[in-house]
């Protein structure tokens, strides 16, 4: 059972929660996942590590991290045998816990997690021709209550932790098996300072510490051809009521010496967290999407409560200000399209008209709505949605809608609830052994 108490936080009148502490292992050890070069040899110096030898182990186990995906110390072979045990004993090399996956007809697969503590959040990976894009979450539950959204029905519990939102893009590359290869074994493997036969100790694995050379030149390794290309921050949650844990994360992810994914190919989304907008385009960098939904005050007020406390208006002078925003790096304005609600022609002229106004670089990605028990919406009509799509395209600005993924696993947009509150947990065991047995 989760032993976490649901946080405190009522969104509306307090935006931007404080990040949580990461729980304490039992073991006493660290997880070293989530945490950026300087910490790691921060953390090695406390332990025992003089400071050029916590430098030196710094640099090579972020590599092996977040560049090799190793998930053992021992496979670290360019660092001395001796010196493995030691950081074992020390540290940790975490991955979210798998509970369940589940595979699409269509070849969406969603993933449902586990935090140490027992709470459940869900990821996504959805493959096109040109790319493959995982959707990360960012908090277990919401607190926005967006009325047309299976996530928001589910209460806000805690804000994932920055080895959390980085895990599952590293959990997703273990499933797809992405991360480069070595071409051959290191000629340093098992080079150690220490006498033949005898047994080591700390001292001596300090000292086998300067048995590897700082640097990979003995590694020659190509990556396969990438399948996951591109990372939205779309998932379970406000990403920018998480803003430091979500931006440690993605500094990570961005990492030249890490994922080394470009900023290009991440794109943020938000329901309108106003007064953290702009520092996402000043310390993250990445695109932004912003969850629109409806273009009349009313209509928005229902869809999106957070507009009660920032409008339109605001919301839409904030895109416009928003740091790195041009026509090469247009911001999406996504707007989920419910029957009788939100997509009347006189909705999609009104839209041209604020995107117009506020002389936004935009594009606007129309989104048809995916049914989940319980909503009290419908899906817009067919020629309904074209309709739309075309006023908006005549209005100078691109509207292309969203071919649904993922619905026959509840992995579509607006379908996220982890599946622990829809299934039992003996349930959820049977299906797992059925599935080892197949």
């Amino acid at each position: 059972m989760a032993d976490t108490a649901l946080m405190t936080i009522p969104g509306i009148v307090d935006p931007v929660p404080a990040a949580r502490d990461i729980t304490p292992r039992a073991d006493g050890r660290i997880d070293l996942i989530g945490l950026p070069r300087p910490r790691i040899r921060e953390l090695f110096a406390a332990a025992g590590l003089d400071e050029k030898a916590a430098k030196l182990r710094a640099k090579q186990v972020f590599h092996w991290l977040y560049h090799r995906g190793v998930t053992d110390f021992e496979a670290m072979t360019d660092i001395a045998k001796s010196m493995r045990p030691w950081l074992a004993e020390r540290f940790v090399i975490g991955r979210p816990e798998i509970v369940e996956a589940q595979h699409s007809v269509d070849g969406t697969r969603k993933w449902l997690l586990r935090t140490a503590d027992g709470h459940d959040y869900e990821m996504v990976f959805i493959p096109d021709e040109t790319r493959g894009t995982l959707c990360v979450s960012s908090q277990v539950g919401c607190t926005l209550n967006c009325t047309f959204c299976h996530t928001g029905t589910m209460k806000l519990v805690r804000n994932l932790t920055p080895g959390e939102i980085v895990g599952q893009v590293m959990l997703a590359r273990d499933a797809l098996s992405e991360w480069p290869k070595s071409a051959s074994a290191s000629p340093r493997e098992g080079g150690d300072l220490v006498q033949q036969g005898a047994p080591p100790t700390e001292a001596s694995a300090f000292a086998g510490a300067y048995a590897a050379d700082d640097d990979d030149d003995d590694f020659e390794y190509t990556a396969d051809g990438r399948l996951l290309t591109n990372i939205v921050m779309m998932g379970m949650g406000e990403p920018l009521y998480n803003f430091d844990h979500v931006r440690d994360a993605l500094t990570l992810v961005m990492d030249g010496d890490g994922l080394a994914l470009s900023k290009r190919r991440i794109t943020l989304s938000t329901s309108g967290v106003i007064p953290m907008m702009e520092r996402c385009g000043e310390e993250i960098g990445v695109n932004l999407a912003v969850s629109l939904h409806g273009v009349r005050k009313e209509v928005r007020d229902e869809l999106v409560p957070l507009n009660k406390k920032y409008g339109i208006e605001d919301l839409l002078q904030a895109c416009a200000d928003y740091p790195g925003a041009s026509n090469a790096r247009r911001i999406t304005f996504e707007y989920v399209m419910i029957k009788g609600k939100n997509d009347s022609d006189d909705d999609a002229r009104e839209l041209v008209r604020l995107l117009r106004q506020y002389n936004l670089p935009a594009k606007v990605n129309l989104i048809p709505f995916n049914p989940w028990p319980g909503a009290g919406y419908e899906c817009s009509a067919p020629d309904r949605i074209r309709s739309f799509s075309e006023i908006v395209f005549q209005g100078g600005f691109s509207a292309p809608v969203r071919t649904p993924r993922g619905r026959d696993i509840d992995a579509a947009c607006g379908q996220l609830k982890t599946a622990a509150e829809k299934k039992s947990r003996a349930q959820i065991d049977r299906e797992a052994a059925a599935a080892a047995e197949a």
